[in-house]
């Protein structure tokens, strides 16, 4: 005769009982973890992970008073962890006690809810070595030295032009030596402000020079102070300001600095107090590094015995905890360049570049001819960019509040600002760029235009100005309006714009053409494209999704062969001259530098900074595909779902 016995459980039993199942179906569903009917040793604890601000010394404090805990395992970002114990009996103790108690986290409180699970298993990561040439040094300094470092930093002057100390948004900063200038990304080598570097830099610098990490002394300093959840956009520091190497001193609370590659490989590398970090070669000129604003990074528990660690060489089955981040004082040293800039490109190209033949041979023209090029001119190509052209102000000003927009290839900013009812973002290729778009107080991050990291179908509108034909393959330049059409909802819109191969129409020349001697009469030597207008005649496209697309050109049953160049060599356009051929190198021509009259300086990057040096400026060169008539809309009706709106 069987016995049932029947447990009579409690309304909130009954509802921690809910809540508990509800949670093993959400981990099914969301992670593909399938949870146990029956006891095990090992538990997965719902809302006990670092994606939701649990440390692992706190809820590690729980669990061991429930038994002997085996392991404990919290994947990065994830709002769960898994705890094994070394008997059945503590996992039944610790399933019966903690489910639906709170777990206060600093002044984050969370509700645990376990469930038994089978095993334990999660995917090893592979390690990412560091990018090449950067080397973290930990206990740098001593406490002491850390203490005169920060104390020789004077915080309480408002306005002081002697450190040229600023209130930047995202962090406070002072300049010695020289000040760096951020509406130009560049410093006056000819003035140099009246406070050289502190006393107190000195014995540590000659111990980084004594010890091989730099090979002369640094003459320029920027401290940066950043309170807890503050931090600093990607970039690369300017390559045509300073020599090879950088250092950079932590001081105060550890912070995790994250260094990103092109190809899109992320290396976050953690920063513990008084550690020195230094940067030279490709880590300097090729990897993006910044410090994500957040309250709380994720590092190890245990600082392992090596002498970096990344985030990303500690697995998902290491120790990892959640550190809250204080005041961090950075101390970066550098040394004014006064040479030519090795890194950037040369001013003129020593051969012709080929059409390329491949993917690698487009990667690689692309690189040297339109990635490090921006790079180099961005102050001076950034001062060249300031009035939005009407068309696209129109097209802003006609969406939606609240749309989303990505400005894919925003340069510096200028149209992310056009309609402040917008909840607008911009990626460019370029650092530099960037850089600037966040000193003017934009939302944007380093992108390629052919992998944006946003979620399909998030945006109500994209915009890409002037960026498609950088692209040095039809299959790239394809791809390129793929990926604007993926971030768009459907009915959503973008707008094209691209230089086009026509500058004559009806017997009427373009604006481009008609300036051709406007700042130099009589005189036919290339000038820079530095007037926004100019462009605007060089066609444009907006795409209505359903997806809906429409280019400036008309369709191309006449379009003429004009893509071949002589023995598939690029040639040197003449800036405001007819184009030639579609598929050319553009010069850029940057200015000397402050000169009279009130000019803008641009960037210095070829230039020795003696005033009386009266030799040649340097020259850049950007390739380009310039778009025959039609050539843009049978690009665009390729992309199923898209339609041609409207054309001019």
């Amino acid at each position: 005769m069987e016995q049932s016995v029947a447990v009579r459980r409690s309304k909130e039993e009954k509802k921690v009982l809910r809540k508990q199942l509800k949670a093993s179906h959400t981990l099914l569903k969301h992670e593909g973890i399938s949870t146990a009917p029956q006891p095990t040793k090992s538990l997965v604890v719902a809302n006990g992970g670092l994606g939701n601000g649990v440390g692992r010394e706190e809820l590690s404090t729980v669990l061991k008073e429930m038994g002997e805990v085996e392991t404990l395992l919290m994947p990065p970002q994830k709002p769960y962890a898994f705890v094994t114990y070394r008997s059945e009996e503590s996992a039944q103790r610790a399933h019966a006690h903690l489910n639906g108690q709170k777990l206060q986290c600093g002044e984050n409180s969370v509700t645990l809810y376990l469930s038994y699970v089978d095993s334990v298993t999660c995917e090893e990561k592979n390690s990412v070595p560091l990018p090449e040439g950067l080397l973290l040094v930990e206990d740098f300094v001593s406490p002491e030295e850390e203490a005169l470092l920060l104390a020789a930093i004077d915080w309480s002057s408002t306005n002081d032009d002697v450190t040229a100390q600023k209130a930047l948004k995202h962090r406070r900063v002072k300049h010695f030596g020289f000040e760096f200038r951020y509406d130009n990304n560049n410093v006056d080598k000819d003035k140099p402000l009246p406070a050289g570097l502190p006393e107190d830099c000195l014995p540590v610098l000659e111990r980084c020079v004594r010890n091989g990490h730099i090979n002369i002394m640094p003459d320029q300093l920027t401290v940066n102070q950043y309170e807890s959840g503050q931090g600093i956009p990607p970039h690369v520091d300017t390559h045509s300001a300073f020599e090879d190497t950088i250092l950079s001193l932590s001081l105060g609370a550890k912070t995790v600095m994250e260094f990103r590659h092109p190809d899109g490989r992320l290396v976050p590398v953690v920063l513990p107090g008084r550690s020195l970090l230094v940067m030279k070669g490709e880590s300097r000129y090729l990897w993006t590094h910044g410090i994500t604003p957040r309250k709380f990074d994720v590092v190890p528990a245990c600082d392992p015995e090596s002498p970096a660690h990344t985030t990303s060489d500690l697995g998902p089955n290491r120790n990892l905890t959640l550190s809250k981040r204080g005041t961090r004082t950075s101390f970066t040293f550098r040394k004014i360049r006064h040479e030519l800039c090795r890194c950037a490109p040369s001013p003129s190209p020593p051969s012709a570049p080929s059409i390329p033949s491949c993917h690698a041979d487009a990667t690689r023209l692309e690189e040297e001819y339109v990635h490090r090029v921006y790079d180099a001119i961005a102050s001076h190509f950034s001062s060249t960019r300031h009035s939005p052209w009407p068309r696209v102000c129109h097209f802003l000003s006609s969406l939606s509040p609240g749309s989303v927009l990505a400005d894919v290839g925003c340069g510096n900013g200028k149209y992310l600002g056009v309609n402040p009812e917008l909840i607008a973002v911009g990626c460019d290729r370029s650092s530099a760029l960037v850089q600037i778009c966040a000193e003017r107080g934009f939302q944007a991050f380093v992108s390629d235009a052919l992998s944006v990291p946003l979620r399909t179908a998030s945006c109500d509108a994209c915009i890409s100005i002037a960026v498609i034909h950088h692209f040095s393959t039809q299959e790239r330049r394809l791809a390129a309006v793929r990926e604007l059409v993926r971030l768009l909802r459907p009915g959503g819109r973008a707008l094209i714009y691209v230089w086009a191969f026509e500058q004559e129409y009806n017997k009427q020349r373009s604006k481009y053409l008609k300036e051709q001697n406007k700042e130099h009469p009589g005189n036919l030597s290339p000038i820079n494209d530095t007037s926004d207008g100019i462009q605007e005649p060089h066609g444009k496209a907006r795409m209505h999704t359903s997806r809906h697309l429409e280019d400036n050109y008309r369709p191309g049953d006449s379009m003429q062969d004009v893509s071949k160049v002589i023995d598939g060599k690029l040639s040197v356009h003449t800036n405001r001259t007819a184009f030639n051929t579609q598929d050319l190198l553009v010069p850029w021509h940057l200015k000397e530098g402050k000169r009279q009259g009130g000019e803008e300086s641009g960037e210095n990057c070829n230039r020795d900074p003696s005033p009386s040096e009266s030799g040649p400026v340097p020259v850049f060169h950007r390739y380009y595909h310039v778009f025959q008539q039609g050539e843009l809309e049978q690009l665009c009706v390729q992309v199923p779902g898209v339609k041609v709106q409207s054309r001019r």
